[in-house]
């Protein structure tokens, strides 16, 4: 069944590629239908790539290879809720090791300009504490932090 709603991503003319990184990186993703494009357009010619459908933890997104015209911003990023530090330190460096960039509090970008927020549930829990001096101690731990480190925070919790 087609969604009624999908998430379009613009790329310069690597929808396909960055697809297929999200796919072989992400649980529960996958690289649909790739259409070429029937004639010529601004960005690409004939038979280019012109867009790529595929799920990322199965959202539904749809790449579009649209040129140079415009950038990723980080006002638009995936959230991604992590079980413990392995899976966040794997999908952490996933991203990081494949030409992106790390940023603060658990974003980073991948080489494609796409933002990523790799956020362990734990920290999620901890700044919902209902102790919220232990919540402020949390955030502040993480505000300190690029990757999120889950035992640094569950000690500013208990300290």
């Amino acid at each position: 069944m087609i969604s009624k709603s999908t998430i379009c991503l613009w790329y310069d003319s690597a929808a396909l590629d960055a697809a297929t990184f999200y796919a072989e990186t992400f649980p529960d993703s996958a690289v649909g239908a790739v259409l070429h494009a029937p004639g010529d357009y601004p960005a690409g010619k004939q038979g280019d790539v012109l867009t790529v459908a595929f799920t990322v933890l199965g959202i539904p997104c749809l790449g579009l290879n649209g040129g140079s015209a415009f950038k990723q911003s980080e006002s638009f990023s995936f959230q991604v809720a992590t079980d413990d530090q392995a899976e966040t330190d794997r999908l952490w460096h996933a991203i990081v090791d494949n030409g992106g960039e790390e940023s603060a509090c658990g974003w980073c970008k991948d080489k494609w300009g796409v933002s990523w927020q790799i956020t362990p549930r734990a920290l999620t829990q901890a700044l919902a504490d209902p102790d919220r001096a232990a919540a402020k101690r949390a955030f502040d731990a993480m505000m300190q932090m690029k990757k999120i480190d889950i035992a640094t925070i569950k000690a500013a919790l208990a300290s």
